[in-house]
């Protein structure tokens, strides 16, 4: 994480608080890798679209992320892709100003870093359990076919073996 791309997304608050309204503007392209996130379902590069407003409460980070992802179904194991768009807004504070926000990053020393923020944002919102489609049949437990594209004669109701018992005396009955 010592990139000297990573520069950028360190801010000079003490720059951007003295005068509120001023702005940052911070926009790049880079690898997950080097924001310090390994995972494999990250595909291409992660864009950050984002602009620091300083006011008299502290600075303001608003803009988004865009994170391209890959990934298997979760109900039929086709691949899936998409571009995951996270809104950010944080808020970032001086722990020496009396009224501090709960959920406010700290500004420490003079600086503002945004990787950790940009991180736990991609971490977050990285698709867990994606579906290719809402009505995703998935396969089937016993035989393994995709049940998108064809069906199956296999048995896949649900038994409780505590009540054999009594299904037996029912087929009995018959």
């Amino acid at each position: 994480m010592g990139s000297k791309r990573l520069h950028q997304f360190r801010l000079n608050a003490r720059e951007l608080l003295r005068q509120p309204g001023l702005d940052k503007q911070i926009a790049d392209t880079l690898p997950a890798a080097e924001l310090g996130v390994d995972d494999d379902r990250i595909v291409g590069e992660v864009t950050v679209d984002l602009i620091a407003i300083s006011s008299i409460d502290g600075i303001a980070v608003t803009g988004t992320i865009a994170l391209p992802w890959r990934s298997a179904c979760r109900r039929c194991l086709a691949e899936v892709s998409g571009t995951t768009v996270i809104a950010v807004d944080e808020m970032y504070q001086d722990p020496a100003d009396a009224v501090l926000d709960d959920d406010a990053f700290e500004i420490t020393g003079d600086q503002i870093d945004l990787v950790p923020a940009i991180r736990e944002h991609v971490l977050l919102e990285l698709p867990d359990d994606p579906l290719c489609r809402e009505d995703c049949a998935g396969i089937c437990p016993v035989c393994g076919t995709d049940r998108n594209h064809g069906r199956c004669d296999c048995d896949t109701s649900v038994r409780d073996e505590r009540w054999a018992a009594l299904d037996q005396l029912r087929l009995d009955d018959d």
